[in-house]
């Protein structure tokens, strides 16, 4: 058979693939839905391997004796005996913005709460009014160096919320970047509007009117422009809404009313909850069937329970509470323990969480929430590209799938664990 590429010598092939999905209600369906509680630890390891690809797929993936006489490669990849796995998915960033918030660091080792910041007119508003004043050519530009960033760490693909906009013109300013970005590529980017992310300075006390705008003027505007700039991206690539449900933030019937709009409208569903304090948010996300629901450090038990029993992704951000330096992170232990499906991501953001790389992100995992290398770098893929909804195009490699592959500088996959504070990514294949 022809092939664009062969990588070839792969001492350890991770595939993250060929076992049953265990979705909620189904049976051993394979490909349709995350991994989840003792078959996160399911790596599909291949010793002695190699992967062929042909028009940016996989072709074919297994052990290299059955593969390599079998295959003609215009170009081929010696990895040099190291381990291979998917590229890592991001499924929860603020990726576009401008500015920085550095001032607010020396605030927080003073003592400031992240809250405290924010009502004083810092944290998310400081960064929209940063936003609001950089031209969209500004906007990406800033942008895009992140986004090489997430690149060179061997992100593939990655959600990219707005957020720091908090009008209509200028949330489409934020839409506008992300779809240049995709544009230029080559990191593949899933959109979600995120106009509820907090209520700007303008409507400080009035926080049921800026609900009015967002759910009356902002849900149907941005939900026309992603007609326009869907065109950018593959068929049916998906387009979520968000809403940081929080105190301080948008309550639980403020963020009901904006995720029951924006399904209305077309969009698919995430939620921001129990960063600082529990409203309910996760049950929500539960009975609104949300794709995933976010942050979960202060989760009641009977709410994690509640989570892992649903189809809903429990999307875990340890770079976060690192970042903050609190001692509470997602139970992530108990959500998997009790079948669960969980998914990694880096919460990329100017205030709390400005870290580009995945692999930290996998490192604080297993170190604070006890999850095995196995079941962080499950998160990382597979269960993250299910938390986006491209989970049958990225996340594993097997046949059909997108050609986004990693190369460590290692030969063995717990390395992402174990080491930490360097790039352990050799090569990217995307």
């Amino acid at each position: 058979m022809h092939a664009d590429l062969l990588i070839h010598n792969i001492g350890q092939l991770i595939t993250v693939a060929g076992g049953p999905a265990m979705r909620r209600g189904a049976g051993p369906l394979r490909g349709v839905g995350p991994l989840r509680g003792p078959l996160m630890r399911q790596l599909g390891i291949v010793e002695q391997a190699a992967v062929i690809i042909r028009d940016g797929a996989i072709l074919a993936a297994g052990p290299q004796a059955k593969l390599v006489d079998a295959v003609d490669a215009t170009s081929t990849l010696d990895a040099g005996g190291r381990c291979v796995l998917p590229g890592f998915v991001d499924p929860h960033t603020h990726l576009p913005w401008a500015g920085h918030r550095a001032h607010e660091f020396d605030l927080r080792i003073g003592g400031a709460t992240y809250m405290e910041i924010m009502a004083a007119g810092g944290g998310i508003v400081r960064t929209v009014a940063d936003t609001r004043a950089a031209s969209l050519e500004q906007l990406t530009r800033e942008t895009a160096e992140r986004a090489a960033r997430m690149l060179a760490h061997g992100t593939t693909t990655a959600e990219a919320k707005t957020g720091y906009g908090l009008n209509v013109a200028d949330e489409l300013k934020q839409l506008r970047a992300i779809a240049a970005l995709q544009r230029e590529g080559p990191l593949d980017l899933a959109p979600t509007f995120l106009g509820a992310h907090a209520v700007p300075a303008e409507y400080r006390g009035r926080t049921d009117a800026y609900v009015d705008l967002v759910v009356e003027e902002m849900l149907p505007a941005a939900w026309a422009e992603w007609q326009v700039l869907k065109a950018d991206f593959p068929p049916r690539w998906p387009i979520f809404c968000d809403v940081f449900c929080e105190d301080g933030a948008f309550d639980l019937a403020q963020s009901e009313r904006i995720l029951q709009a924006a399904r209305t409208v077309g969009f698919r569903l995430k939620l921001h909850v129990d960063e600082f304090a529990p409203l309910g948010g996760t049950p929500l996300a539960v009975r609104l069937g949300a794709t995933s629901v976010d942050h979960i450090v202060t989760t009641p038990a009977e709410h994690v329970t509640l989570l892992a029993g649903s189809d809903t992704i429990g999307v875990a951000l340890p770079g976060t509470p690192f970042g903050l330096a609190h001692r509470d992170y997602t139970p992530a232990r108990s959500l998997i323990d009790q079948g669960g499906a969980v998914a990694l991501a880096t919460d990329l953001n100017p205030g709390t969480c400005w870290c580009e790389n995945m692999q930290f992100m996998i490192a604080l995992a297993c170190r604070y929430m006890k999850l095995v290398p196995a079941e962080a770098i499950v998160a990382a893929t597979i269960n993250a590209a299910h938390a986006i909804g491209l989970g049958d195009r990225v996340g594993s490699i097997e046949g059909g799938k997108q050609a986004d592959l990693i190369v460590l500088d290692a030969d063995d996959y717990r390395m992402l664990g174990y080491r930490f504070g360097t790039n352990q990514v050799r090569t990217v294949v995307k």
